[in-house]
């Protein structure tokens, strides 16, 4: 069984060193409370699941290829254990959110009901927040408004649906914000009577 610091020379090197305070311990690299493995292996374990997309099977692979026996039970008890933390722990690094936000609901069934999904986008097509809800009434919008305005920075701009509910809530949430129902995105044409450039 190689040593800990040995599988971490193996392990990809963006982040790693990172990589092990995500999962607390009380002393330095021993395992958390309740798990065999130091914190280490399962931070590097949990990361490349996350990270490249690889299944529990794949994991446990590259685990026995550097010493450690770990079935792929134990790494699907880590992914759902210590996936949080991870979150947590990137969540500073993302990118601030945009000024201009675009906001749209759709019907969506979520374990079998149909349920509305709120969903708001700033101009960088990041995610601002995102709220599933059985209604689509003006309580269901101020309480999504509400939730997106605690993510992030205030908008200048809100762009939605035709929804009839919308000019109020932003109204009345963040009056200071423009409120457009569509963007109006037309092709540069040539005056008429003339002919375009290069014909």
């Amino acid at each position: 069984m190689l040593p800990v610091g040995a599988l971490l020379r193996c392990a990809p090197r963006r982040g790693a060193r990172q990589t092990g305070r995500v999962i607390g311990s009380t002393r330095g690299s021993s395992a958390p409370v309740g798990y065999r493995f130091p914190r280490e292996v399962i931070a590097v374990a949990v990361r490349w699941y996350l990270r490249y997309g690889l299944s529990y099977r794949d994991v446990e692979e590259l685990l026995a290829e550097r010493g450690i026996e770990v079935d792929h039970v134990t790494v699907y008890r880590w992914v759902q254990t210590f996936t949080p933390a991870f979150i947590d722990a990137a969540r500073p690094a993302r990118h601030a959110t945009g000024n201009r936000w675009f906001v749209d609901e759709t019907y969506v069934k979520v374990a079998g009901r149909w349920t509305y999904l709120y969903r708001a986008v700033d101009q960088f097509g990041q995610v601002i927040d995102v709220l599933v809800s059985s209604r689509r009434d003006a309580a269901a919008a101020r309480e999504f408004f509400v939730r997106a305005l605690r993510c992030g920075s205030s908008p200048i701009e809100v762009t939605s649906d035709r929804a009839a509910v919308y000019p109020r809530i932003v109204e009345e949430i963040e009056a200071p914000a423009r409120h457009v129902t569509e963007l109006l995105v037309r092709a540069r044409r040539a005056p008429a009577g003339r002919s375009a450039p290069g014909r």
